[in-house]
């Protein structure tokens, strides 16, 4: 554990939370101190929901560490199956609180208790956030799962699915599971169970009622689903629907596994993305270079769709999930590149200004870096911040999903086009600053009674390169800008190299032009 300014997970119990909250009926007692009730507001304010999280806190301060901090943890317990009457109560303790070493799950097995009571070890220094969702769910379904419950023979029934996966504070999580749903009817099969999203302690019971599982998220559900697979026979689709290709992959396979028609689903026209990428329009973003980063699973399906259906190329791979980085280095030596494994967002910005892409696709973090670096950016990764959980209906799987992500990621680099194009034509009459508004009916500028115009200050770009490079002149840095924006940094990296190597102490109009004629070449 480091200190950072941000953080791509929070402590594993935080995963924990997240498990609870996305199930009803179920309760957790968290052994943590006063000021870890912090993680409330992840549920509250960024996915905007209207229940706090069902979480009862020991809350105890530093004077009750000279007391018995076990009994404060017991009491805790009783005092929430009281007052919340779950199913079943999940048990832990928080990153501090697993400093005193009071052992909750010693605790409550001495307790007799009026529902099933689920011990968590949660290593807070050695794992992290989706580890610790994975690792509840698990023992959840350990925990509470009959296996005495089986499918029974298929004739006279619909084949039965499981849905695993979707969680609170997921990545457009509700939104997938609607479009899933629809292909899983299109195709005629049941849905068993969705877990842990809105499934109850009860439901998990009768989780070995299904023919077979549906993992929509490996970091959450992978675990769970291959205990599945040992225990109950349950075989798993493996194919995730992100994208066209992807979606028409898991039809497929799922409809191969029923023995079931999959020319219905097939037949869904709704995707725009197919049409898009036949069209002259797409040329214009045909080899865009783009920098990926994430969870292992989106960033690996983002790379697949950059470059097997927009025509993007990718020039930088990688996520922050160290549990899945096999499926992330596979991915990367598929596209030639070198993957990016690492937790510390400050190797990932130092990478982004290297790679100098024309476009960034990554989480809410890659989404400051892109701001700064002057690139356009869109998120397709947690963790993101609340105007990444949108109110209307916005999936990123299913063919309704590839039409979010065409549109996502498409209208940054279109809109910066146009932004590029109002730029460059700042000084005409009708772009001009002060010509108004061009929206409104009457914006003719009123030009008696201008102010004086004072001569505009250059300011020269930041620069995103090493300390000791060539310094720009206020002519050649005005001049940079004038290059569009998703050319503007390799331009730029160009030219301070041109420079070095040939000894010019300062960039100017000179050897600005004279680096791009060199390369030209």
């Amino acid at each position: 554990m480091q200190l950072s300014v941000w953080t791509y997970e929070g402590p594993p119990h935080v995963g924990a939370m997240r498990i609870a909250t996305a199930m009803k009926g179920l309760h957790y007692v968290l052994h943590a101190p006063q000021g870890d009730t912090y993680a409330d507001l992840l549920f509250t304010m960024i996915e905007r929901r209207n229940h706090r999280p069902p979480v009862t806190y020991t809350t105890f301060e530093a004077r009750d560490l000279g007391k018995d901090t076990a009994q404060l943890f017991q009491d805790a317990a009783m005092d929430a199956i009281e007052r919340f009457k779950p199913e079943a109560i999940i048990v832990g303790a928080s990153c501090t609180a697993e400093l005193i070493q009071d052992d909750p799950g010693g605790l409550i097995e001495a307790m007799d208790l009026p529902c099933p009571a689920i011990p968590l070890e949660l290593p807070s220094y050695q794992r992290k956030e989706n580890w610790g969702a994975a690792e509840t769910f698990y023992q959840i379904l350990r925990h509470l799962a009959d296996k005495s419950v089986s499918p029974g023979p298929r004739e006279g029934r619909k084949a039965r699915a499981n849905i695993l996966g979707p969680t609170a504070l997921g990545f457009r999580h509700r939104d997938d599971l609607i479009e899933v749903r629809k292909i899983l009817e299109q195709l005629d099969v049941e849905v068993n169970l969705v877990a842990p999203l809105n499934a109850r302690p009860s439901d998990i019971a009768r989780i070995g009622n299904a023919d077979f599982n549906i993992v929509l998220y490996p970091e959450i559900a992978d675990e769970a689903a291959r205990w599945l697979e040992r225990t109950f026979n349950q075989p798993r689709i493996r194919s995730i629907p992100f994208g066209v290709s992807a979606t028409r992959a898991f039809i497929s396979e799922v409809a191969e596994l029923v023995g079931a028609d999959p020319t219905p689903a097939l037949g869904d026209t709704s995707s725009r993305l197919p049409w898009w990428s036949r069209s002259v329009d797409s040329t214009y973003l045909t080899g865009k270079r783009v920098f990926i980063f994430g969870d292992a699973t989106h960033a690996v399906a983002a790379a697949r769709i950059a470059r097997d259906e927009l025509g993007f190329e990718v020039c930088g791979l990688g996520c922050y999930n160290r549990e899945f980085a096999r499926d992330v280095r596979e991915a990367a030596k598929d596209h030639g590149i070198e993957p990016l494994i690492t937790d510390d967002h400050l190797e990932v910005e130092d990478a982004i200004g290297k790679a100098a892409p024309e476009m960034v696709l990554g989480t809410q973090m890659e989404r400051h870096i892109a701001k700064r670096l002057g690139i356009p950016c869109a998120v397709i990764s947690s963790p993101v911040h609340v105007q990444d959980f949108p109110a209307r209906h916005s999936p990123q799987m299913g063919f309704e999903g590839a039409n979010v992500i065409f549109d996502t990621w498409v209208h940054p680099l279109v809109m910066g086009l146009e932004e590029h194009l109002l730029t460059m034509f700042r000084e005409d009459f009708e772009f001009s600053d002060e010509a108004g508004p061009s929206h409104h009916a009457a914006h003719a500028p009123n030009t008696a009674h201008k102010a004086p115009v004072m001569e505009e200050e250059v300011i020269p770009e930041p620069e995103v390169t090493e300390l000791d490079s060539p310094a720009w002149t206020q002519e050649a840095s005005k001049e940079l800008k004038k290059i569009p924006f998703f050319v503007r940094g390799k331009a730029k990296r160009n030219t301070e190299a041109f420079a070095a190597e040939f000894g010019r102490g300062e960039i100017d109009l000179d050897t600005l032009y004279d680096a791009k004629a060199h390369y030209a070449r």
